[in-house]
């Protein structure tokens, strides 16, 4: 019987949950699932604070306002919320780096991790802003509409994914 304090979710489960939360998403919002583009519209909405003279520039003034652009905020915060929810719930709360991943990496101190975190996440990140899309709006939503852009850029993720692991595994 499928439960939400349960250790772990059968990755069909979750993936079908994710599957089907394409549907509110094109019916209410009228785009698909993503994340990476919620890091321009805070960026570009921090920046005007600053300089607004920022909204000529037609990339950020696009990603500025609207409900396109802030429900992807919204959606990292409640994925962060509900990632700590589970864990509480589970009993199953992780802190720090695993220890296979420190000795591969050579993170063994907090400051080390948060470092090669930050810089992960900000490479994720530019490239999902230059191909476009985030690993889920490729993944999820990009494939759910049968995007060839997205197929092949899931492709190379994965392409790359095993690249990266054979190297960090030749590490340890």
């Amino acid at each position: 019987m499928f439960s939400l304090s349960s250790r772990a979710w059968s990755p069909y489960t979750a993936g079908i949950v994710i599957g089907l939360l394409q549907i509110p998403a094109f019916y209410f919002i009228g785009t698909a699932l993503g994340t990476s583009s919620s890091y321009v519209t805070i960026s570009a909405n921090l920046a005007a604070f600053v300089d607004p003279s920022i909204t000529q520039i037609k990339y950020a003034a696009n990603h500025m306002s609207g409900a396109k652009n802030w429900w992807q905020v919204a959606l990292i915060a409640g994925i962060v919320l509900g990632a700590f929810i589970s864990s509480r719930l589970s009993g199953t709360p992780r802190w720090g780096a695993s220890p296979f991943w420190a000795k591969a990496m050579g993170a063994h101190t907090p400051a080390r991790r948060y470092m090669m975190a930050f810089l992960g996440g900000f490479i994720m990140v530019l490239g999902a802003r230059i191909a476009d899309g985030c690993t889920s709006g490729h993944g999820v939503s990009g494939i759910a509409q049968l995007a060839i852009g997205s197929f092949i850029a899931v492709t190379a993720m994965f392409g790359a994914g095993i690249i990266t692991a054979n190297l960090i595994y030749k590490r340890v």
